[in-house]
């Protein structure tokens, strides 16, 4: 071996020590606490520009009640249902209130929350200075029966979270389910009042079709519907009652579930009625 290979062998390497990770380390902390600084800075420099914006706001407030910008009255139309307690309650507005600090959206939200109103319609009037509120309140459609109770539901389907007590007859609905399909069947058995005035019960049968009973819930006649296209087959029983006189005869179930048929089911009559209709207990129409 010669002398400048010995030389070689006999040199160190000498590596030296990784930097950067530490380096990339320490600005990244750097800039965490740049970055905090700033924030907090910024933090309470906006609560400081928050706060003095309130001021000026509740000063300015107080300069024009003194001009006579307080709340003078509240009117409310088309208020039936919805007690004066319940809306008193929602608006939490008194004659001190700055007609000019009332949110009239935030009002608008806190009424429609209340269980008889659907819709509210909020302005504000100047001179006097009124708070002017429209109500549209939720009709009631049926009664919905379910574990011995009876919950009023409105022409939506929705169940109506107050007490009620009926004025009139009004239309009983059974069965699971009944409320959330209750607008599309409503829809369809609506189009002929005099139908629709003599429907005493609609039953959703098994969460699939509805079953609706006519002018006695005991011994009245029954419409049985099927599972899909009830707006048709209701029109073509309005069509058959209009040119045959359906409910003109003695009967006691129209089933209407097959697409090419109306079955009948006649009740108990007289010697007469029954030959008049003895050939009409399963008609093709």
């Amino acid at each position: 071996m010669s002398t400048e290979q010995k030389i070689i062998n006999e040199q160190k390497i000498v590596t030296p020590p990784l930097e950067w990770p530490y380096r990339l380390l320490g600005n990244v902390i750097i800039l965490c606490i740049v970055f905090s600084l700033a924030l907090i800075a910024y933090t309470l420099k906006q609560e400081i520009v928050s706060k003095k914006f309130f001021d000026l706001t509740q000063y300015f407030y107080e300069q024009s009640n003194k001009m006579g910008w307080t709340l003078d009255d509240i009117i409310i139309e088309n208020r039936n249902k919805t007690t004066m307690k319940e809306i008193k309650k929602a608006l939490g507005l008194d004659r001190d209130k700055n007609i000019l600090s009332i949110d009239v959206s935030e009002i608008k939200t806190k009424l429609e929350t209340l269980p008889w109103i659907k819709t509210a319609t909020v302005k504000r009037g100047y001179f006097p200075n009124v708070i002017h509120i429209t109500l549209k309140e939720k009709e009631v459609e049926s009664l919905w029966q379910v574990g011995g109770k009876f919950h009023p539901i409105d022409e939506d389907g929705k169940v109506i979270n107050a007490e009620y007590i009926p004025t009139k007859p009004i239309m009983l609905i059974v069965g699971k389910g009944a409320p959330e399909n209750f607008k599309e069947l409503l829809q369809v058995i609506k189009k002929d009042e005099d139908i629709f005035s003599r429907i005493k019960v609609a039953n959703y049968i098994s969460g699939r079709r509805w079953n609706v009973v006519l002018d006695n819930i005991e011994s009245g006649v029954t419409i049985k519907l099927p599972e899909t296209n009830i707006e048709e087959t209701w029109n073509k029983l309005i069509k058959i009652n209009k040119t045959r006189g359906i409910f003109k005869r003695k009967l006691t179930i129209i089933d209407l579930r097959l697409p090419d048929k109306v079955v009948v089911k006649i009740g108990k009559m007289n010697p007469e009625e029954r030959d008049k209709l003895k050939n009409t207990k399963e008609s093709k129409i």
